[in-house]
């Protein structure tokens, strides 16, 4: 019976999302009150049934209800109870129930909170945000019921794959979906506003706060599917250019634009219709991954589905909003606000720069990602494009996009000198140098002609560290006056966060340049009590033998791994999951601050283990640079400014053109 009350619930969220899309709306077109209020009800309502639909579909995972062919496809009884609920999303039904269940709490969450909106605009973007969900719910219930019944129910059930029993790829999907739904909001704002023909700074201050949400949200999931990556797969890497993993990072990359762009639309009022457009690349790329994931168009282990006709769905979803907001910005670009003016070396130009590498960067990305599909769809051929094509067009787009990160917090807005802005950073400036010079006199026995690549990349690390640091130091000397006290407790929670992503940044720049050019990679064929050496340190093998775990059989080898007089324990596995008939490797990690010796292993051979052990100096470093740029972003949405009100323009006359709603100059 629990199935049915979760489907009914899904099908009145339809209902009300439908409410939601026409009331809200209507009742802004004709200035009513009570229709704006029927959406927000709506809204909140929808909210509470999705939720109740997820709690049924969990709960039918915990008790292992055969009879709903979804459970029987992934809940097995030996499988222990944290992979049963993550198995709630861990398949294509679920994922979009997930994703449903974050976009109407989202949509419930503005409709609750528009006090410092308009009533009208705050409607619209309510009601967009209804019609997201109807698009969604009917995607749901008419092509991926997640509580249809099997007759006669399963005695047992499969698993879960066993690629994603484990606690990261729990976290994972969440997080992640945090992020892509995050830029729906963003979206909705953007279309409301081009549908109004309006946009100001106060519309700028009302969405930022969803676009930092979304893109910590973002940094954090890519993070975690980085590192399961890492240490699940075996591989002994963190980032293979993965189809599925660039579809995550191209929202990313264009939500980072988006976040920089609607800084200055605040701050100083312009480029508007680039924020509007970047709002809707945003939300066409996140839904671009959920096309990739769930059409069959590639094979990953990320990937859901393989029903050609529910990405047809998706590509309809996707054709239909970006169409429809992409004609109304056409229409109205003509009539938006141009903003002030700005000189050529100004916030606004670094900022302007930023926007255009990142774009850059985002074309690469997409077209190494898609091109051997296009391939594949003319002619039939299978091409795969991998590291080699991204470090030739991607990393050379980094690169001078790292060095302007620092000099856009440390330039005056419309107008500075470049004398000026580098004599602000010559403390950068110096530190760099140094860190230059110590790479090049530290690697140049060992590394040869990659000791200048080292030299640069942790040069750029500390730029962008030192850079985060000279952007504070400004802050808390007023005037150039001496440093103040004062001024440190009073500092925005928005200068924080911008200085701890940037100084993030340069952590995880650091890790990148150390794992790509210091790596160390050997095999060894090992039996119990032989050692082999990697980087300086000693790996011994004291036990190798079979294990069970709850729900699996595994080849496990014991290591001692000896550095200097330190003496630490590897274990790592090889598993077999005999419900899928699948296999799994778990890698040995020894963890430092400065790097993580990783084992691998291979089969047993005449008594012989064979072991792939590599050296990875500074790989945490990656993620934790990463995980302080969320962190950064987080800090950011904690700014009191994003909480204050402040007075919208008057609304235009009636029939007055567009251009009536000039954004003002702040």
């Amino acid at each position: 019976m629990e199935a049915e009350i979760g489907h009914f619930a899904l099908l009145l969220a339809l209902v009300l999302a439908t409410v939601q899309a026409v009331a809200a709306p209507a009742g802004a077109r004709r200035l009513d009150p009570a229709l704006m209020a029927v959406g927000r009800v709506a809204a909140m309502l929808q909210g509470g049934l999705v939720l109740l639909a997820f709690l049924i579909l969990m709960l039918l995972f915990a008790r292992l209800d055969f009879s709903v062919e979804l459970v029987a496809q992934h809940a097995h009884s030996l499988q222990p109870m944290v992979y049963r609920l993550s198995a709630t999303w861990g398949n294509h039904e679920g994922s979009m129930l997930l994703w449903i269940l974050i976009l109407s709490g989202f949509g419930a969450m503005v409709a609750a909170g528009g006090a410092a909106m308009r009533p009208s605009f705050h409607a619209l973007v309510v009601g967009l945000l209804g019609l997201m969900s109807v698009a969604f719910l009917a995607f749901l219930l008419f092509t991926s019921n997640p509580f249809g019944r099997l007759w006669p129910a399963a005695v047992e059930g499969a698993e879960l794959n066993p690629l994603l029993q484990d606690p990261g790829l729990a976290l994972h999907p969440p997080i992640l979906y945090v992020g892509y739904v995050g830029l729906s909001v963003a979206f909705a704002f953007a279309l409301a506003a081009l549908i109004e023909g309006r946009v100001d700074a106060a519309w700028a201050r009302t969405v930022r706060p969803w676009i930092l949400a979304s893109w910590s949200a973002l940094t954090a999931g890519i993070t975690l599917g980085s590192f399961w990556a890492y240490y699940e797969l075996g591989w002994g890497g963190w980032w293979f250019w993965d189809p599925v993993e660039n579809a995550a990072l191209l929202p990313w990359l264009i939500a980072t634009a988006l976040l920089h762009s609607a800084l200055v639309l605040e701050k100083r009022g312009s480029l508007v219709g680039w924020t509007l457009l970047l709002s809707v690349a945003a939300f066409s790329m996140s839904m671009i991954g959920t096309f990739l994931v769930r059409s069959g168009v590639l094979t990953s282990v990320h990937a859901f589905a393989t029903d050609p006709a529910r990405g047809s769905f998706i590509l309809a979803i996707i054709a239909g909003f970006t169409g429809v907001a992409l004609a109304l910005f056409a229409w109205r670009a003509p009539g938006l606000s141009r903003g002030p003016s700005f000189g050529p070396v100004s916030r606004e130009s670094g900022m302007v720069a930023n926007n255009l590498f990142l774009m850059a960067a985002t074309f690469a990305v997409f077209l190494g990602t898609f091109w051997p599909l296009i391939v594949d769809l003319v002619s039939g051929n299978k091409i795969s494009v991998g590291p080699p094509y991204y470090n030739i067009t991607f990393l050379p787009i980094v690169v001078p996009l790292l060095f302007l990160v620092s000099l856009g917090p440390v330039s005056r807005w419309k107008t500075d000198r470049p004398s000026e802005v580098l004599r602000r950073l010559r403390p950068a400036s110096a530190v760099a140098l140094l860190v230059m010079a110590a790479a090049l006199a530290l690697s140049v026995w060992q590394a040869g002609w990659d000791a200048l690549f080292a030299a640069l990349g942790f040069g750029l690390a500390a730029w962008l560290v030192a850079g985060a640091g000279v952007a504070l130091a400004r802050r808390w000397r007023a005037a150039g006056e001496a440093f103040s006290l004062r001024l440190v407790r009073t500092t925005p929670a928005a200068t924080w966060g911008m200085a701890m992503a940037h100084a993030g940044l340069g952590i995880m720049a650091a890790g990148i340049t150390a794992m790509s050019l210091f790596t160390v990679s050997e095999v060894a064929s090992l039996a119990p009590g032989e050692r082999t050496e990697i980087a300086g340190r000693t790996l011994t093998l004291t036990q190798v033998g079979p294990v069970r775990g709850p729900n699996y059989e595994a080849l496990q080898a014991r290591f001692w791994l000896q550095e200097g007089a330190s003496l630490r324990e590897v274990i790592s596995e090889r598993r077999f999951y005999p419900a899928s008939r699948q296999g799994t490797t778990e890698a040995g990690i020894d963890v430092g601050v400065f790097g993580n010796t990783y084992v691998s292993i291979g089969d047993v051979t005449g008594g012989r283990l064979a072991v792939h052990k590599w050296r990875h100096p500074l790989v945490g470093w990656i993620w934790a640079g990463a995980l302080i740029m969320a962190l950064g972003g987080a800090v950011s949405m904690a700014d009191r400014r994003f909480r204050l009100p402040r007075a919208a323009p008057p609304v235009p006359a009636a029939g007055a053109p567009a251009s009536a709603a000039a954004l003002p100059a702040e």
